[in-house]
Formats: C-alpha cells, structure tokens, sequence
C-alpha cells in the first residue's frame, strides 16, 4: 500500500509542477479547506475547492482524496500543470479564493467560447483553466468585477474535470487516458524515483517530500529545482540545495548536479552566491556560508563517475572562496567574519546575540575544507594556485586565534572581544574531522555530546538561559547541522558518537516526519512541516547506516 500523508503536513504535488494542494496557504496560515496554491512570484492560494458536505481528506504520493461514507473525490496530477478530479455522490465547488478584485490584485473568471472556465490570477501572472469533462457544473460570477463569488460548482452525480495552469491560450483538452490510468501513471512514475533514490523501503516518504517540492525551470530557476518546500519556505537557499545534490547524487546525477549548480547560476563578479533564488526574484543582501567544497568533496564520491565538469566547478569554487578572502577580511586580519547570523544560515543564534560582524571558527572551517577542495581540484584541472599552503595557513589562524585551550570561541570585529556561547554554532568545526588536533577533535566531541539530546544535537544548550524550545537556532534541532556533524565525527574517527548522532535523528523524522527543525526534548516538528533538506538528511544518513550494516564502505554523506 503506498505511504499515506496528512495534507496539513506536507503539499499534494508532483516533480515539475509549480502549484499544489494543501490547506496552508500562508506563512503558518491554515485554511479550513485545500485549495490551489501557487508558488510563482511567491506563494499564493489562488482556488479553493470545497466538497457539498464534511469529508476526510487522505493523500497518497498519486492520489489525494476526499472521503464521506462510500463518496469520493479524487485527484491526480496528470502532468506538472495539469491536475485531474473525479467526484462520485460529492460535489465539488471551485472558486477563487479571494473575493476581491482589484486592477492588480485578486482572481478574474470568465467562460472561454472555446469551451470551460479561466480563473486568471494576478498573483501568478498565469490561468487556472477548468474544463468539465462529464457531469452537471453551473458557473458562479462569471465576468463579475470588484467583490463576488467566483465558481465552478459540481453537483454530487458523477463528474469529472481538469484544472491546467496555463499561460494566454492553449488548445482545448483532450482526454487521452482515464482517470484509473491516469492514477496509475502517476503511480509508476513516483515509484521510479523511489527505486533510484532511496537508500531503503522505508524512505518513500522522505522521497516523496523531495519529488514533490521540485519545480520545472521557469523565471530565475534556470533548471529543475528542489525549492525548500511547496509551504511557505518555497525558495532555493545557499546551502539548502547542497544536502538535497547530495541525497540525489547516486540515484538521481543529472538532477543532483542540477541542485549544486542552479544557485551557481547567478554567482556575481565578486563571487558571492546570492542568499536565495526563486521564480521571480534573487536576494543579496546576504550571503551564506561556504560548504561547497565540503559538498564538492562528497559529490566526488556519491555520483557516478565523479564530477561531470571539474574545471566548471573549480572557477565557481575559486570565485566564491575568494569573495570571502578579498571582501570579507577585516585589514590586517586572517580570518573572514559574517555580517550577520543570516550569512551563517543560523539565523538568530546566540553567537550573534552581542555583535552581529563576528569572526566564527565555522566559517573558517568551512573555507579550510573549500581549500582543500580547490587543491584537489587544481590538480585535475592544471592549475598550481597553492590553495593547500593557504587552507593549512587558514587553520593555523583558526586554532591560534580563536581556540581558548578548550574551546572554540568567536570574535567581534567591531569590539575585538572574545565570547564563549552555549551555541552548537561554535562545535560545527568539528567538520573538519581528520584536519584538526586530536586534542581538539576529542574537545568537541565532548561539546558535542553534551548537546545530543534523544532527538539530536540541540542548537543551544538545553541548560542555557537562551535556550527555546521553538527558537529557530536557539534550541531546535536541524537537520544541515546534524549532517556535517556527523560526517566530521565519523571522518575523525569517533564512529559511535557518529552512529548516536544519525539514529537519533533518523528516529526523530520517522516519528515526526520531515519538518524544518523539531523540538529538541520532544521531538515534535516545528515550523515549515515538509522540507527536503530534513528529507535529504534523512536520506543521506539511512544510506550511510545501511552501508555499515551490509559491511560495506559507503560514500561519506
């Protein structure tokens, strides 16, 4: 039977589409019913749909449906812009799902001679086009301006219709399949990426999460993309997109390049990659940290035949690595700073609390490891810059300035002053596994223990006075940090510290799916509800674990 899913927790969707259906259709906004939510120019509800009486709603990879006694309402996607339902003894009531139209905001309908009804939407720039395929339906509103009800209504014998996102005009719809084929279709299709994904059985639905939340290229997503979820947090970050290249690496190359590459897409002439990417718009005004080498490092290894253009790879991992080392050095300083807790990708935490320009050990572990990759890659490709002589220089000034003896400690750039904090953010270098000091690799293991909670490592302390239990990086567990924490501690050679790490939080998604981050004495997900990169981690860190068990020596995630 295939995995079922509540529609509240993660978007009724598929691989390609831009739209899907699910109640939440705002920044942690529910709506009572599931309607149309568009991900173009932002996330918009652009159509609700409302059975004629009280249903229960359950969702499959192919299938979402609506449920009272023997009725039913189904639906399928048929393609990435098309999506099919059926309605047996319920009927169906397509409306926009604003009321209000304005000369730039809200939803115009109006019936085509060509034959079915459009609901164009500002918001999207694009129509919703519904076509009733058989049964009774009547029109609501049609042509209505300012403030009315605008529908498609069904009756509750037998029906059918599509609803297709279009751009200005289309042929009319043809039929070529049923509605059963149609299911199944959608069926095998899904089941396929599982087969090449998934490193077990029981990783459909992680998988899923991942199918659903990418998008066909279109506006500044210049190729297929995994956005970070169909919820709000419907975007490309800067280092999201690197655990989900990793998770597709063996079963999906061609997509998990993709990922790496489709925020290289827009590296400026300085180097920087931008904050975020989505259909209408790319964000600058931060940055975020440099992990691509570290990714670089790991693709090497989990796609099949290696890197499919290193000297590609190494000018974009050159410019990026210099943007940090010609613009974001204080003079006369040998370590680079954020500007703010957002280039760090840990927003709010409380290494950021005092001064928000600080110099970090992460980031400069992460350069260290970018050098090491651009050595590697140097040597491919024919260039001799010495970037080895300038990571090990790197670290040298990492563990000179900013190790205390017994931990790692961060700098103002402003102030010059030192602080110790209760924040993971501060034991991340121990990604750097084999590289550091066994004095220091064993210190932080220590630190990292003493964050490890039955969930995984808490972000803050729980015994600090910042601690939150909904914090964001103030507490909650995340699936990136756990990641590159485990990958350090294994490299290292602290292999059952490492082993804890995963299962613990492979426990906690298969208990409480695959939210943004979870709570970390409970467990319970927190804030964005379907978000790949937990599903990547998940994934990541279940085909490392089933590697070890076989005996065999898996590719470091």
């Amino acid at each position: 039977m295939a995995t079922e899913f509540s529609v509240r927790e993660i978007p009724f969707s598929r691989s390609g589409a831009w739209f899907g259906l699910s109640p939440v259709v705002g920044l942690a906004r529910y709506a009572q019913d599931v309607h149309v939510v568009s991900h173009r120019n932002g996330m918009h509800a652009v159509l609700s749909l409302v059975p004629s009486r009280p249903t229960e709603i359950v969702a499959d990879p192919a299938v979402l449906t609506w449920r009272s006694g023997e009725s039913r309402i189904q639906a399928v996607f048929t393609s990435p812009d098309t999506l099919r339902i059926s309605g047996n003894g319920l009927g169906l009531r397509v409306g926009a799902a604003e009321r209000t139209l304005t000369p730039f905001t809200g939803t115009y309908f109006f019936t085509d001679p060509s034959g079915g009804a459009v609901f164009t939407s500002y918001e999207t720039g694009h129509r919703f086009r519904v076509t009733v395929l058989s049964g009774q339906s009547r029109y609501v509103g049609a042509e209505d301006l300012v403030s009315a009800d605008r529908a498609v209504v069904l009756g509750e014998e037998p029906w059918e219709l599509v609803i297709e996102e279009i751009t200005t005009a289309r042929e009319p719809y043809r039929c070529d399949i049923g509605f059963d084929a149609a299911v199944t279709a959608a069926r095998e299709e899904f089941a396929r990426f599982v087969d090449a994904v998934s490193p077990s059985p029981a990783a459909e639905l992680a998988c899923y999460v991942l199918w659903s939340a990418t998008v066909a290229p279109a506006g500044f997503v210049t190729r297929p993309a995994v956005l970070m979820s169909k919820h709000w947090m419907d975007k490309v970050w800067s280092w999201d997109h690197c655990f989900n290249a990793l998770a597709l690496a063996p079963g999906a190359p061609e997509l998990a390049w993709h990922q790496f590459q489709v925020v290289f897409d827009h590296q400026d002439a300085q180097g920087a990659l931008p904050d975020s990417i989505t259909h209408s718009e790319v964000l600058r005004n931060f940055v975020k940290p440099p992990i691509h080498g570290w990714t670089l490092s790991r693709l090497r290894s989990r796609l099949p035949g290696g890197l499919p253009d290193p000297e590609l790879a190494y000018r974009q991992l050159s410019a990026w690595t210099s943007f940090w080392l010609d613009h974001r050095r204080a003079p006369g300083r040998p370590l680079p700073y954020y500007e703010h807790g957002n280039d760090s990708g840990w927003d709010n935490s409380t290494v950021f609390l005092d001064e928000r320009l600080v110099e970090s050990a992460d980031l400069a572990a992460f350069l260290v490891l970018q050098m090491k990759e651009l050595a590697v890659l140097g040597a491919e490709v024919g260039d001799a810059t010495a970037w080895g002589d300038r990571a090990d220089t790197m670290l040298a000034a990492m563990l000179e300035e900013l190790w205390d003896g017994s931990r790692f400690v961060s700098r103002g750039v402003v102030s010059g002053e030192y602080r110790a904090t209760a924040s993971l953010l501060d034991l991340m270098p121990v990604v750097l596994g084999e590289h550091l000091p066994p004095e220091v690799f064993d210190q932080l293991c220590g630190g990292i223990a003493e964050h490890l909670t039955s969930v995984g490592p808490a972000t803050e302390l729980p015994s600090s006075p910042y601690y939150e239990a909904d914090g964001y990086w103030r507490g909650p567990v995340w699936a990136p940090a756990t990641v590159l924490i485990e990958d350090g501690l294994r490299r290292g050679g602290a292999v059952e510290l490492a082993d804890l790490v995963s299962a613990r939080f492979r426990a906690t998604c298969e208990k409480s799916g695959f939210a943004e981050n979870f709570d970390a004495l409970t467990g319970q997900g927190l804030r964005d509800r379907a978000y790949t990169w937990t599903a990547s981690a998940y994934l990541l860190l279940s085909g490392a674990d089933n590697a070890a068990a076989a005996g065999t020596s898996a590719p470091t995630p």
